[in-house]
């Protein structure tokens, strides 16, 4: 692992579902905690309307505290907003068209389960951030493949993009995942559902990763 890459960051996905109001509250109340590099709005199976209000909802908060609004799946919604960018999955778009679409200052990630193949193949198209998981079991959604955290390892010593490591991360594992070179530490119900809620979680991590 490069000794010049920064410092581990965080970063938050909402729940499956959300109260707008709730979540708005829950999100002031996580960044109170500490420092947050991003937030993905992911909303699979609410109308554009929706996905839209809570973006636009979302969106000055974010800015208020330097955080990234990223949109998943759908990059259309994301120019629309004027989100920061878009988080792709692996059957969601072209990196390239989605660029020409966002411009060259949006950032674009793609999930890349545990493929080599296909962080490869993200970083020659011009992703900005490839993502790697799941690496622990996950509530959220039933990951495809699970990953250990060796491919953190080997992507950080081969490239200089950045890699988030999602998938059932706590403040209790996230260590390891830091440790093997993850730039990026991407959460839901580790902040969210955290018994002592989203400030204390997003204080705790930041302890896990320091």
């Amino acid at each position: 692992m490069s000794a010049k890459r920064p410092p581990c960051q965080l970063y938050l996905i909402n729940p499956p579902a959300i109260v707008l109001a709730d979540f708005i509250e829950h999100l002031k109340q996580a960044l109170g905690g500490g420092p947050v590099a991003a937030l993905q709005l992911r909303l699979k199976t609410v109308p554009d309307a929706d996905i839209l209000r809570a973006g636009e909802a979302l969106l000055p908060i974010c800015r208020a505290h330097d955080v990234a609004l990223i949109i998943n799946d759908r990059a259309d919604l994301a120019r629309t907003l004027g989100a920061d960018g878009v988080h792709l999955g692996q059957s969601d778009g072209d990196i390239k068209d989605v660029r020409t679409l966002l411009g060259p200052d949006a950032q674009i990630g793609i999930t890349c389960h545990n493929s080599r193949h296909f962080a490869m193949e993200a970083g020659e198209a011009g992703a900005d951030y490839v993502a790697f998981g799941a690496f622990y079991p996950t509530q959220t959604k039933t990951p495809p493949a699970m990953a250990t955290p060796d491919i953190l390892t080997w992507w950080t010593q081969l490239a200089e993009l950045p890699c988030v490591a999602i998938g059932g991360i706590t403040p209790e594992n996230a260590r390891p995942l830091v440790e093997a070179g993850a730039d990026f530490i991407a959460v839901s119900a580790g902040v969210w559902a955290h018994p002592q809620g989203p400030e204390q979680a997003v204080r705790e991590f930041g302890k896990a990763m320091a």
